[in-house]
């Protein structure tokens, strides 16, 4: 399984971009379904911090600082997740990372993955 983030970029303060989190392959031959999917960001010299996460039927959780501005969804025929971010601020910046969890049908088979992040520069 692969996992690709994109979308990442340069932007002005208060502009709008959308980062988005593609899964292809398949993580096992098992049958397998997606459980919760999240994005985290990490600022330089920061640790990472929780952004926002959907589960499978499609409840969403954001992070106070972009509640408000952040959506996240899904787009289950591409198995996309994207994040759709607006009124950004420069302290936005940050790479933006996915990850997904996968689970196994009648089975207790999980597991975790990470996409390579994808990186934001909000300007002033």
């Amino acid at each position: 399984v692969q996992l690709q983030a994109s979308g990442g970029g340069l932007v002005q303060a208060g502009g709008y971009l959308r980062l988005s989190c593609a899964v292809s392959g398949h993580p096992t031959s098992r049958r397998y379904s997606f459980g919760t999917v999240a994005w985290y960001r990490q600022a330089p010299g920061n640790g990472r911090e929780f952004v926002a996460d959907i589960t499978n039927d499609g409840t969403t959780t954001y992070a106070d600082s972009v509640k408000g501005r952040f959506t996240m969804s899904r787009d289950a025929l591409k198995n996309m997740w994207n994040l759709q971010m607006s009124s950004l601020k420069p302290e936005d910046t940050a790479v933006y990372s996915c990850n997904v969890n996968f689970r196994g049908i009648s089975s207790d088979w999980r597991m975790s993955s990470w996409g390579q992040g994808t990186e934001l520069t909000v300007s002033s």
